[in-house]
């Protein structure tokens, strides 16, 4: 699609980015960190990644197929909430349990055929239980069967780029070409954040479900760093035989929010060794500048043949830049690119165009600008209305 420069603001702020673009891997760099380093001695893979930038500040074969085991659920959640988002669901909706998602296996909260839970108690207990059963009746009502939810889970996967994640399933239980990559599982996340809410659920360290009831429940969450490590408020915890021990945490601190992920570790007590390691590494070592929340209008676009002749264009996610602690000041310039040629009618949320930003002219991020409102066609007396404006003026 043809783009081209609508607005472009200088922006100063007193940081220093290390040398290459926060979405681009500084192979170099970050292969040396990897061997001086040396974080995660005890895991098959591992990532560290800001989730604003997308920059990788740890790495150990980020790119190895690996089985994800129940890590699988970060897809499911992300899929979960953009069907919340957009609507196709809501929390306090009430979902008959099938006979198939009663079944499941592994890690669960002891669903009965026929059973009804809402939503928000189903999403509960797979974001803090891990629950195979409930990722399953979640996964029935948005897509009407798990094979068809998978389908989707694997569509996203494209979409977001990932070239070594295939999913067979919406839980994570052992299957035959079912596999991920750490980096993969950290982009993943870093998609999921982007609604801010999950962490409302993740963050959980107990709860109850069906509480007061002959058959009450009692919540613990399988990731143990969201009590034991501060600022820690998900994500995902994983473990069948194949996989070992894995993990992708997520912690926010000074306002920089970090995605780690640990796959293949021997021993739980390994596995958040590992993950502390690298969260403390990142907070003692780097800090980010915040120049967007998400949702902040960032300019405006004037539509001739709409009803609404002005809009406002917003992020879609926050935006910061990351720059070692204690390094020296340098200039950010930030433009925008909006896309040409728009069709009408356009719906809150879609998107219009990007938000660029630079450093000494190399691209450090691109984040997607969406509308905040709705866009029709103007009527025919819109129309006329504002030709005959525009003639007496």
């Amino acid at each position: 699609m043809k783009t081209f420069v609508l607005l472009t603001g200088i922006v100063f702020f007193n940081f220093v980015m290390p040398g290459t673009s926060v979405f681009a891997e500084d192979d170099d760099q970050n292969g040396e960190g990897e061997q001086e380093l040396n974080l995660v001695p005890d895991a098959k893979s591992a990532i560290l990644m800001e989730r604003d930038t997308g920059k990788v500040l740890y790495k150990k074969n980020t790119d190895e197929e690996l089985a994800p085991a129940s890590m699988t659920k970060i897809m499911t959640l992300l899929l979960i909430m953009e069907a919340l988002d957009n609507g196709e669901i809501e929390k306090d909706e009430t979902i008959r349990v099938s006979e198939r998602a009663a079944s499941m296996g592994g890690s669960q909260i002891f669903l009965e055929k026929g059973e009804e839970m809402s939503v928000d108690d189903l999403l509960k207990g797979i974001a803090i239980a891990s629950a195979n059963d409930a990722s399953v009746a979640l996964a029935e009502r948005i897509a009407g069967s798990e094979k068809a939810f998978v389908k989707k889970m694997n569509q996203k996967a494209d979409t977001l780029g990932l070239n070594n994640t295939q999913f067979q399933n919406s839980t994570g239980l052992p299957a035959d070409n079912h596999y991920s990559t750490a980096r993969d599982m950290a982009l993943i996340s870093k998609e999921l954040l982007t609604y801010e809410s999950v962490t409302n659920y993740t963050s959980i360290y107990e709860d109850y479900l069906r509480k007061g009831e002959e058959n009450e429940f009692w919540l613990v969450n399988t990731n143990r760093l969201v009590k034991f490590y501060p600022g820690v408020d998900g994500l995902k915890t994983g473990y069948t035989n194949e996989a070992k021990y894995c993990l992708t945490a997520t912690a926010e601190k000074n306002d920089m929010r970090m995605i780690a992920v640990v796959m293949g570790a021997e021993t739980t007590k390994k596995r958040n060794a590992a993950i502390s390691k690298m969260l403390d590494y990142s907070f003692n070592h780097y800090e980010t500048e915040n120049l967007y929340d998400k949702g902040d209008t960032v300019t405006t676009i004037d539509f001739l043949k709409s009803e609404q002749q002005t809009v406002d264009v917003a992020v879609s996610q926050s935006v910061s830049t990351i720059h070692e602690k204690g390094e020296a000041d340098k200039h950010v310039t930030t433009s925008t690119e909006m896309d040409a040629d728009l069709t009408l009618p356009l719906q809150k949320g879609d998107q219009v165009g990007r938000l660029v930003v630079k450093n000494d002219g190399k691209t450090l991020s691109t984040t997607p600008l969406t509308i905040t409102d709705d866009v029709d066609k103007a009527s025919y007396i819109t129309l006329l209305k504002r030709t005959v404006q525009n003639m007496v003026r």
